[in-house]
């Protein structure tokens, strides 16, 4: 095609850009321009690969994925505005920057509408092209910490839950680590509460999908209709630019919480995604390329599941390439007054308050309980104790009731010698920590808002 390769592309220009190994792909029908533009790529950092036709630039990003793709709108037998949209169905996350001769108001445009993230006139200049690559390298790593952001707000007792002096424990952390660096399909079994996110997350940040997204989808209590958009996304959704968690987590990590509760038709999808790494959004027969790793936490019997047709036995199989069993925190019993000290400082640093120890009958209180509800419950339990405390030792009397013994009835005022004030306080502080607003407390304690304020103001609380 005609065009002239940008001028003086002088190597003395075109020092390294920074910011990591940026992949970009060069997709134009002219040597002398796709060669230049990987030359110039290259000197700023760039991995480059070289495509003449859409075709070949499709069986490119097949093979592996890219940051950048430097599209030209006239390829000798194909519309490059066409070819656009084939590009970043296989791969969404690509940033594909449309370039061209012909430039018109009309053509930028419509390449826009059609996905591409900029576009540049030739003949183009080193510092045009720099500029690209360095709006690329900052999109990337503005993604990557909203995506740390989120995954430390879905789970945020992760780096509790993987302190342990277990035997049990640490052999599930070797196995973690092992399978880490695995690119396949891992199965986490354990009862709720136990850590299986915070396990899930150690496992993508020991692998080679560290720096792309972490994704989470419960699959519990979730209509099909919901779960469907969820996980594959909604073709021409307005919500999110139609993309689905697995999408948006491309390059990276999904954890699926419970796939025994998926209907047929969820799990006939996941299946064929995991053999196929391929899918379609809801209400498009466009197929698309995903590349996550899939990794599944579940506290059901799912051989159970297969028996009683619950579960299809191929996606059992297909699930349980790497099977990690997380011990009950009740089979952990060296674990629990640890985990309850990282807890109370985690939440008193939160809190701005000083760390309270645990008295010595406190911790055999929590040595005793046999922990239903695993490190989540332990969580709750040590939380409620900051609250109620009401010096800088916690005691066994602001635990919850059921862990005092069968004669404990309630949340009762411990016995000894206090003072009415101290009595009220306690009182008041224990019906403000079990109720959801202070409207709900006044209610119950019969003073109004204002008053209740003033009390727990006046206590520092």
């Amino acid at each position: 095609m005609p065009a002239s390769a940008p001028d003086r592309l002088e190597e003395s220009t075109l020092g390294p850009a920074g910011g990591g190994a940026t992949r970009a792909l060069v997709v134009d029908d002219e040597p002398n321009i796709r060669h230049t533009l990987a030359l110039c790529l290259r000197q700023m950092g760039c991995e480059v690969a070289e495509a003449p036709t859409g075709g070949a630039a499709l069986d490119e990003l097949r093979r592996r994925p890219y940051d950048l793709a430097l599209l030209d709108l006239r390829l000798e037998a194909e519309d490059g505005i066409e070819v656009l949209p084939r590009l970043l169905a296989l791969r969404p996350e690509l940033d594909v920057v449309v370039i061209t001769a012909y430039s018109t108001i009309d053509s930028a445009v419509e390449a826009m509408r059609r996905g591409a993230k900029d576009y540049v006139p030739k003949p183009f200049t080193p510092a045009q092209i720099r500029d690209l690559v360095e709006r690329t390298r900052e999109r990337r790593r503005l993604e990557q910490r909203v995506a740390h952001v989120e995954v430390e707000r879905r789970a945020p007792v992760a780096a509790s839950a993987l302190a342990t002096a277990s035997p049990r424990m640490r052999s599930a952390l070797d196995m973690v680590r092992r399978a880490a660096a695995h690119d396949v399909p891992v199965l986490l079994r354990g009862e709720p509460g136990t850590g299986k996110t915070g396990l899930a997350r150690a496992l993508h940040d020991q692998s080679a999908r560290r720096a792309r997204p972490f994704g989470v989808v419960s699959c519990r209590a979730a209509s099909d209709e919901r779960l469907t958009i969820e996980l594959f996304g909604r073709g021409g959704g307005a919500e999110a630019d139609g993309r689905g968690v697995l999408e948006r987590a491309s390059g990276g990590t999904v954890l699926l919480d419970e796939t025994g509760e998926l209907s047929p038709a969820l799990q006939a999808r996941l299946l064929r995604l995991i053999q196929e790494r391929r899918f379609e959004r809801v209400g498009q027969t466009l197929a698309r390329t995903c590349d996550v790793r899939i990794v599944v936490a579940t506290d059901r019997d799912l051989e159970a599941d297969v028996t009683t047709g619950r579960l299809q036995r191929d996606l059992l199989y297909r699930l349980n390439v790497m099977e990690i069993v997380v011990p009950p925190l009740r089979e952990r019993p060296e674990d629990v007054v640890p985990l309850a000290r990282e807890l109370l400082a985690d939440f008193a640093s939160s809190a701005g308050r000083p760390v309270p120890t645990l008295s010595r009958a406190a911790e055999e209180v929590l040595l005793r309980w046999s922990w239903p509800g695993n490190v989540r419950e332990l969580r709750n339990v040590v939380e409620r104790a900051l609250i109620l405390a009401p010096g800088d030792v916690i005691e066994p009397e602001v635990f919850p009731g059921r862990m005092l013994g069968p004669s404990s009835t309630g949340e009762v005022v411990p016995g000894g010698d206090f003072t009415a004030e101290e009595i009220e306080r306690e009182h008041v502080l224990r019906v403000v920590a079990r109720t959801p607003t202070l409207t709900e407390a006044s209610r119950i304690l019969g003073v109004d808002v204002t008053t209740l304020w003033r009390k727990r103001k006046k206590w520092g609380r």
